[in-house]
């Protein structure tokens, strides 16, 4: 039975997801973040040594990080579904966007989440104007830009089809859901971007989003 450790309004939500598409059986470990820092509870650290969301135990197979956790699960259960055919233009969609997600998506994000409570946080009163002036200038700079450039990009794909690998919705899609989704909860991810906040409307329609988010609990990001 393929167990999902998750953690409340995290990336192991998209696996959840991923699952529902798929028709699998699984069942959920549920774990909740320090309400203080945000960080996952240690009992993750007893699946993996990171102890980090999301991570998966199949058998004694255990598979952590979001694109290892798809691609494990659409080889071994998708029997042909969720991913375009090996050696296709759209194979090599899917699997750029597959990794994009992680590896260029999610930066930029994480540091305006970090800079966001620099600049917004409580500390003492003669470091604010110090702190607060360089959390602007960081995000000005450098983060912000870098966001933008991004959506600007991901909207002109979109632009060229319905979906990230092509014709077909793939696991690419769920993939990419998480940060497209933090993009609209923090990123400027708006009415701006056409393509991408019609992507986000139709990923939160489809029935298997619907019944990961009521198997999985409370998830922001889903708004």
């Amino acid at each position: 039975m393929i167990t999902v450790h998750h953690l409340n309004n995290s990336r192991s939500q998209r696996i959840l997801w991923l699952l529902e598409e798929l028709g699998l059986e699984y069942e959920i470990k549920k774990y909740q973040r320090d309400p203080k820092t945000m960080l996952a509870p240690p009992e993750l650290k007893a699946v993996h040594p990171l102890g980090k969301s999301p991570v998966i135990t199949d058998g004694d197979t255990v598979v952590a990080e979001s694109a290892a956790i798809v691609e494990y699960l659409v080889e071994r259960y998708g029997n042909g579904r969720l991913a375009p055919t090996a050696g296709t233009p759209e194979k090599l969609k899917y699997t750029y966007f597959l990794h994009f997600a992680e590896g260029s998506a999610m930066s930029p994000l994480l540091m305006k989440l970090v800079f966001d409570r620099v600049e917004n946080g409580p500390m003492p009163f003669f470091v604010k104007p110090i702190a607060r002036a360089i959390a602007r200038k960081v995000k000005d700079g450098f983060v912000n830009p870098n966001i933008r450039a991004q959506l600007d990009y991901l909207e002109s794909e979109l632009a060229a089809r319905p979906w990230f690998a092509g014709q077909e919705f793939t696991a690419a899609d769920i993939q990419m859901s998480f940060p497209l989704e933090a993009a609209t909860a923090r990123g400027g991810l708006g009415a701006q971007y056409p393509k991408l906040s019609g992507f986000v409307q139709r990923i939160h329609a489809r029935p298997a989003y619907q019944l990961a988010l009521e198997r999985g609990g409370k998830y922001d990001y889903a708004r």
